[in-house]
């Protein structure tokens, strides 16, 4: 069945909740110059992505490395140490993607940082390996022997090179795991225990590039280098993915104070903390939960806020929400959760909210459980009346979650309200419902100006690829399409 709700002009909500008043006009060009500055961000960040391989590589010439290459065994150690420092380098970049640095995250978004992150992996390994295999050819040519047997002189004879081949160990490990043909085969848990061993390759990776062969020796431009960059990712993984949560979860004090049903095996799970309007105009950015409680504490949730927080009291006091619905053993032990449990938290990640604007018009298309990070969104972000579009879609109207608060919302902001309900239409990709597909609809018959809108995306995976498919034949172009995974 297919339901406009809403017309595109502003009435009084029938809950008698008033405009709200973080949700204005948007000023003139405001969402055009914000793309602009994040698009610089973003040019920036690759430059400087480029611009650390070429540093040390660069900086291995200044300091007279290709000075020694003259012999065939002389060839191969100078390639094996390129490879070498190449492969390093991208595996620390690697590191700083996912270290959720707000400046990253907020250009580029929590799971395109980890796409890129995920796509460094392979050639990190890559490099890393052909320079044991170049060094073991050029040292073992250096000394009549075989690469083999180079290669066990060398973890027997030279100090912390037994490292280095742990190290190696541990980075096949980490990409082999991360293979999505063999982390199928494993827990979520597994797969993320073993990835954390990434920081262990790098630890033991670094003491033989300082006390080998004199490669980082005191007072040369690329020992400076290697020592700031290590620092670097060190102080951010240390702050960003320890510390700043830890300081969170102690400034907002979070205590589950109620969990209420909303649908069969969906509930809203009300928290209650201090300094909450430090969460405020976060509609859409996800956070990460852990509610500590036995059995439970040491698993993390990714889950939008599904409403403003609200205020009753001086500090910031007052409470958030988060709608959960039970897709496996993790969120089904969330459905049970006891009052006054503490909560942690870290965030809020991700891009899907009003920083990725581009346009002054918005439309919000989502299927499920992903709908309730739109509600948060559609109570925030900026637009004038009749300058926004809602489509929810849902097999029945239960399934449209949170939807009379949404309709109060549109109603109060002037919002045009379509639910898509039914069955999908079979033997196609599609999003749409069957009636939809029968009518010969398309996205833009409920949005024709959708071409100059912001298309905000959240549902299951496969069903928001058929959405975004379709706004690109519909003229969107890429920049203008939200879409993002809440998991990492």
């Amino acid at each position: 069945m297919n339901t406009q709700l809403l017309p595109s002009s502003p009435g009084a909500s029938s809950s008698g909740r008033p405009e709200l008043s973080s949700a204005t006009r948007p000023a003139r060009g405001w969402f055009a110059r914000q793309h602009r500055q994040r698009r610089l961000r973003t040019d920036l960040l690759t430059v400087i992505a480029w611009a650390s391989v070429a540093a040390a590589i660069a900086l291995w010439l200044a300091d007279g490395g290709a000075t020694n290459i003259a012999s065939p065994a002389s060839l191969f150690t100078a390639a094996g140490i390129v490879a070498g420092l190449a492969g390093m380098d991208l595996v620390l970049l690697m590191l700083l993607l996912a270290a959720r640095i707000p400046f990253i995250d907020r250009t580029i978004g929590h799971d395109r940082a980890l796409a890129f992150h995920g796509k460094l992996g392979k050639p990190s390994l890559y490099l890393l390996l052909a320079h044991g295999v170049l060094l073991a050819i050029g040292y073992g040519m250096a000394e009549g022997l075989d690469p083999v047997s180079e290669s066990v002189n060398l973890w027997v004879e030279v100090p912390d090179m037994w490292l280095a081949f742990v190290s190696m160990a541990l980075f096949i490990a980490v990409v082999v795991t991360s293979l999505v043909a063999v982390r199928r085969r494993f827990p979520y848990e597994f797969w993320y225990v073993v990835h954390l061993l990434t920081y262990a390759a790098v630890a033991t990776s670094i003491p033989h590039q300082f006390s080998v062969g004199g490669l980082f020796a005191a007072g040369t431009w690329q020992r400076w280098y290697w020592v700031a960059i290590c620092i670097y990712t060190g102080t951010a993984l240390a702050y960003f993915r320890i510390l700043e949560p830890v300081l969170a979860t102690v400034r907002h004090q979070l205590t589950v104070a109620r969990v209420e049903t909303v649908a069969p095996g969906v509930v809203n799970i009300v928290m209650r903390g201090r300094k909450l309007d430090q969460l405020a105009e976060t509609g859409g950015r996800f956070f990460i939960w852990r509610f500590l409680a036995p059995g439970m504490w040491w698993h993390p949730h990714p889950f939008s806020l599904s409403a403003e927080p609200v205020f009753n009291g001086p500090d910031g006091q007052g409470t958030l929400r988060v709608t959960v619905r039970s897709l496996g053993d993790g969120s089904a032990q969330l459905l049970r959760l006891s009052k006054g449990t503490k909560v942690a938290l870290e965030g809020p990640y991700g891009l899907l909210s009003t920083a990725a604007r581009t346009r002054n018009k918005v439309v919000m298309i989502g299927a499920g459980i992903g709908i309730t990070p739109l509600r948060a969104l559609l109570e925030t972000t900026p637009f004038a009346p009749g300058g926004a579009t809602v489509l929810l879609r849902g097999r029945t109207e239960q399934e449209l979650y949170l939807g009379n608060e949404i309709f109060d919302l549109c109603q109060a902001r002037g919002v045009r309200l379509f639910h898509l309900t039914g069955p999908r239409a079979h033997g196609q990709p599609t999003w749409l419902n069957e009636d939809s597909v029968r009518s010969g609809y398309s996205l833009t018959s409920y949005v024709p100006d959708i071409k100059d809108a912001d298309v905000y995306v959240c549902g299951p995976a496969a069903w928001a690829a058929n959405v975004m498919a379709d706004a690109g034949k519909a003229g969107v172009p890429d920049d203008q399409i939200h879409h993002e995974r809440f998991d990492w």
